[in-house]
């Protein structure tokens, strides 16, 4: 455990990781503060950041596993403790860190007698276990347990819908959900106007993140939702609450003409301008979050080689951007080993 003392500033808004502790290897807690903050702002900010942190979040779970010569979902395989059921239950408690994309397949391949855990699942390099001492059966005889799994990345609780079963193929519902429990607590102090408050955010997780790297995830995506409301062009709007037939319409881009100026105004402009806007495909933009970029600033200091060894992705992905870059900025980084 990790005790630090809370720190109040009056002037510039702070925030801290008062406490840290692994209760388990699936179960993570964090205790956070942000201050000096103005009455009704705590309220605010902790009401959205508990709504994200439950809700925005991505993780990985197993959504579907195969079995061979199962007749239906509640048999009992010769030689094996548990009953189909049983199993897809324990496989429902794996918990994965990945930064996969899609569908991918594992599997799990073993002879009895043994017990049978989570680390005898076959993964795609792109995906770890948590916790690999988690069971999944216990073979009594010299038997063969054989089962295809399909891993997914999503969000928020997500259940299969019912197949026939026909072909062993059982879905199994998802929790993505990598926060287990999320609250906020306030404590004001000062009188009268100058009265202000402290925000306390308590983050437990269940090991794929930490509450740090979940709180900073469900912070981008709250600023990733806003970002349409920065474009919102009012003149657009007739008093009368109708569309106006003769507004122009304001490119995505309309920064053509000032990229021409100095350097240090480009740099401004490019710091204003996030990801977000490029319409990247889902993949490649998770790719540059996960890297830590997220401005147009951020993408013009990388070279083309320095793209190239970002985890998953490839050559295509790095032409796109360059065709995206080139058409809404005419800007070409095949020139330039850093734009800035």
């Amino acid at each position: 455990m990790v005790r630090e003392e809370v720190t109040v500033s009056t002037r510039t808004l702070q925030w801290k990781c008062v406490e840290s502790r692994a209760d388990s290897k699936r179960l993570y807690y964090g205790r956070f503060v942000l201050s000096p903050l103005m009455k009704g702002q705590a309220d605010t900010i902790g009401i959205a950041m508990r709504r994200a942190l439950l809700g925005e979040l991505e993780g990985t779970c197993i959504t579907r596993a195969k079995f061979d010569n199962v007749p239906h979902e509640y048999s009992t395989i010769v030689g094996i403790e548990e009953s189909v059921h049983e199993i897809l239950m324990n496989l429902k408690k794996i918990v994965f860190r990945s930064d996969l994309y899609g569908t991918l397949d594992a599997s799990i391949r073993v002879r009895g007698p043994r017990y049978v855990t989570a680390k005898d699942i076959i993964l795609p390099p792109s995906v770890e276990i948590v916790d690999t001492t988690q069971h999944i059966a216990i073979l009594t005889e010299p038997v063969d347990l054989c089962i295809e799994l399909e891993i997914e990345r999503g969000r928020g609780y997500f259940m299969k819908t019912p197949n026939n079963h026909q072909d062993g193929s059982y879905p199994i519902d998802a929790a993505f959900m990598p926060v287990r429990n999320a609250n906020h607590s306030i404590h004001s102090y000062g009188n009268g106007n100058e009265k202000q408050e402290i925000l306390f955010l308590e983050i437990w997780t269940n090991g794929s993140l930490t509450p740090k790297e979940a709180l900073y995830e469900a912070s981008r995506n709250l600023i990733d939702l806003f970002i349409p409301f920065l474009h919102a062009e009012e003149q657009d709007i007739n008093p009368n609450g109708e569309d106006n037939p003769n507004r122009q319409t304001v490119p995505l881009f309309i920064f053509h003409d000032e990229l021409d100026h100095d350097h240090m105004k480009k740099e401004k402009i490019f710091k204003r301008i996030f990801i977000d806007q490029l319409e990247l495909p889902p993949r490649t933009y998770n790719c540059l979050k996960k890297s830590n970029i997220h401005t147009l600033l951020d993408l013009l200091s990388k070279s083309q080689e320095d793209l190239m060894k970002i985890e998953h992705f490839r050559v295509e992905d790095v032409n796109q951007i360059f065709e995206i870059l080139q058409k809404g900025f005419t800007i070409d980084l095949l020139q330039n080993k850093n734009m800035f």
